[in-house]
């Protein structure tokens, strides 16, 4: 087999073989098979797509180049859930210790954050002496006695996914449907669920602009998982504007303890229970959404979700009295009110904008050797929808520094204010099952 006709046959449109899709993820990881022709292979899929069957394949493929994670010691249906990224998004420490909190298991594997999307693991360090760095043994261990465990991603979980996005990220191919369905599923069938819920992000803040793309992407991944033995749910969800009100990394694991505890940030809240709800249905311990969602809102009332959360921070060698008393978390020196310049209603705000200005103030990487601080961040005072004055705070910056004129230049131009009031935002545009 060559690498040449490979290419030739995708570049024609047909369909590749299963023996030719693994010829060449194998010979690439190895390094037997050039970059200038795997670029040229990933501008023909770019140009050219992948069928259903193609894709799986391709997926299944990158599984197979590294290491897979063994979750057979965990006893229970394993659900996983994983997040295309967003800003302030912080439904994975909510959703883990609800799920857990009736009795199914999570065992989770996370990544850091980089450009405007935070990272799970530099959120939970936050947390004075959590451990996202334990053995399997302590993983497995932690999940069977408390249900919950996130730790950092195994070095040789789908290597061949890391090594095409890399050169994807510089042949202007990143954004192909088959191929980021690819790559994010690849890492997550390697990690061992028995199911996986998908957080697709649709709007300014996502990485699909488009609700169109989004549910292209979703049904793509959804397909996978079917097509590789793994039931699958995709659940899009918007990112119009930031998730909840708290941008960072303290200030966001405070925030999702608020809700743990009882407090209603509605948007957080709505999206946290609708992705437990469906973890739960796949693991089969609700046999209806409904039934589900009446359960695990309840759990969040009567505190048990809380204290599933607290085991887990525990068990990761965490400082629960962070977690009792939310003031101890990291904070910034300065906090930075940024006014609004008129009176009338918040039309928009851009995610992005909002991630990249947590990034300046130093809660971000812009390059993966940058030092994350904890305790600096942005707190929204108004979100889409909501009526404002002149001279009425839209934000606060959480600084390092007494001045913080890029991120306040970039918080104020996210914001759009209108006359009238505008149209009520959706949250969960659809369900794909």
């Amino acid at each position: 087999m060559r690498m040449v006709d490979v290419i030739q046959k995708k570049r024609n449109g047909e369909e590749l073989t299963g023996e030719e899709i693994q010829f060449f993820v194998k010979g690439y990881t190895e390094g037997s098979i050039p970059d200038y022709q795997a670029s040229a292979l990933m501008m023909a899929i770019y140009f050219r797509g992948m069928n259903e069957k193609e894709t799986a394949t391709l997926t299944q493929a990158m599984v197979d180049s590294g290491e897979t994670i063994d979750l057979s010691a965990i006893e229970g249906h394993i659900v996983d859930k994983h997040s295309t990224g967003g800003v302030g998004d912080k439904v994975t420490f909510i959703v883990g210790p609800l799920v857990a909190s009736v009795g199914v298991p999570v065992a989770k594997m996370s990544g850091r954050g980089l450009g405007h999307t935070g990272g799970t693991l530099d959120k939970l360090e936050s947390i004075e002496g959590f451990n996202i760095e334990i053995s399997k043994d302590v993983f497995v261990n932690n999940v069977n006695t408390n249900k919950l465990a996130v730790a950092g991603q195994t070095g040789n979980l789908a290597p061949a996914d890391k090594k095409l996005y890399a050169l994807r990220d510089v042949t202007a191919t990143v954004d192909s449907i088959p191929l980021i369905a690819g790559s994010i599923m690849s890492k997550k069938l390697a990690s061992g669920a028995d199911s996986i819920v998908l957080d697709v992000k649709t709007g300014s803040g996502a990485f699909m602009k488009t609700l169109e793309e989004s549910e292209a992407l979703a049904k793509e991944m959804v397909n996978i998982g079917k097509n590789l033995g793994k039931n699958t749910v995709a659940v899009i969800s918007d990112m119009n504007q930031p998730l909840g009100y708290e941008v960072g990394n303290a200030n966001e694991i405070k925030e999702a303890v608020e809700i743990l505890q009882g407090k209603n940030v509605k948007d957080l809240r709505r999206l946290s229970l609708e992705i437990a709800s469906h973890m739960t249905v796949l693991a089969e311990v609700f046999s209806s959404y409904e039934e589900a969602y009446e359960a695990l809102e309840a759990n969040l009332e009567n505190g048990k979700a809380f204290e599933a959360f607290r085991s887990f921070v525990s068990a990761q060698g965490g400082n629960v009295e962070m977690i009792d008393d939310l003031t101890k978390l990291p904070k910034a020196d300065y906090h930075i009110e940024v006014k609004a310049e008129q009176d009338g209603y918040v039309a928009e705000i851009d995610a992005e904008s909002i991630g990249v200005a947590a990034m300046y103030l130093g809660a971000g990487r812009a390059t993966k050797d940058d030092v994350i601080n904890h305790g600096v961040g942005i707190t929204l005072k108004k979100k889409i929808g909501d009526t404002v004055k002149a001279g009425e705070t839209l934000v606060v910056l959480h600084s390092e520094k007494e001045t913080a004129n890029d991120s306040r230049d970039k918080v104020k131009a996210a914001y759009t204010i209108i006359e009238n009031a505008p149209t009520d935002t959706t949250l969960i545009h659809k369900v794909i099952k």
